[in-house]
């Protein structure tokens, strides 16, 4: 999920004043390189946002694609880490951008002991909203949030990206399109890319085309594995953490195969052997 994140802090960073203040409340003057100190039995960490607010306060963002039970731990040990370096506890926010349902605490919580920060799913903002605002970076980031209609969202965002300068376009658009990939969009991304009135060929983009190819085997991946894993928990109930693990694994074909097979599996076990 590496290049998920790369797009989003650097669209937070630099053009998405309204997202950064439906989830801080203020705006950031400026950010903060930060590799947290070495802690015993804690491996170091680089936090995902650190910034340094209007007000003088600093605000920690972390993103996460998939629900981390640890999550809380996680953010208690950055919290301690920017506590060292600064001399001030930082305002926490984890957004969480994935596809499944968020289940993850926001707080550590034991007797004497609490431990809370701000979780909030990416699908809570409005991308209506979001479309509206004049920064590109809303704009874009609007399709993993809450909208009452993606295919005409991203058609208004490509026809924004279309206005801007040679640079700044083909940036949003490679940014749109890997988001799109949360979202199962990139078949509409590319069809709206298609008909921007401008001559650009995406397959034969040096930068788009590659993006485009590999956002389609990640879609055609996620599908099969979506269709898979309802399968077999319809059969055999709740998927164990190592047969998923597995299944994340295969190439598409091979979960197109397992689709075929799973009627006549006793088990999953036989399944995945």
């Amino acid at each position: 999920m590496q290049e998920y994140d790369v797009a989003l802090k650097l669209l937070l960073q630099s053009s998405a004043t309204m997202v950064m203040r439906e989830l801080t409340g203020t705006a950031v003057a400026s950010w903060l390189d930060v590799e947290l100190p070495k802690v015993q039995n804690v491996r170091n960490q680089r936090l995902d946002l650190l910034g340094e607010t209007v007000d003088g306060d600093l605000v920690h963002l972390e993103l996460q694609s998939g629900n981390d039970m640890a999550m809380p731990l996680r953010m208690a040990e950055y919290c301690l880490g920017v506590y060292r370096l600064y001399g001030r506890f930082p305002r926490q926010v984890v957004l969480y951008v994935g596809e499944a349902e968020l289940r993850m605490p926001s707080e550590l919580r034991a007797a004497g002991v609490l431990f809370q920060y701000r979780l909030i799913d990416i699908r809570e903002l409005d991308g209506d909203r979001l479309l509206e605002s004049g920064e590109v970076g809303d704009n874009v980031i609007a399709i993993l949030a809450g909208l009452r209609d993606h295919e005409g969202a991203v058609r208004k965002i490509v026809q924004r990206i279309a206005r801007l300068a040679a640079a700044e376009r083909e940036a949003a658009l490679a940014q749109l399109t890997i988001l799109a990939g949360l979202r199962h969009l990139w078949a509409t991304v590319e069809r709206e890319i298609r008909n921007m009135p401008i001559d650009l060929d995406i397959r034969e983009h040096e930068f788009l085309g590659p993006l485009i190819i590999e956002a389609e085997r990640k879609g055609r991946h996620e599908g099969e594995l979506t269709v898979l894993r309802r399968q077999i928990e319809r059969r055999f109930g709740p998927l164990p953490v190592w047969a998923g693990e597995k299944l994340a694994a295969l190439p598409a074909s091979a979960l197109e195969d397992l689709s075929e097979r799973v009627l006549d599996a006793k088990s999953v076990e036989e399944l995945l052997r």
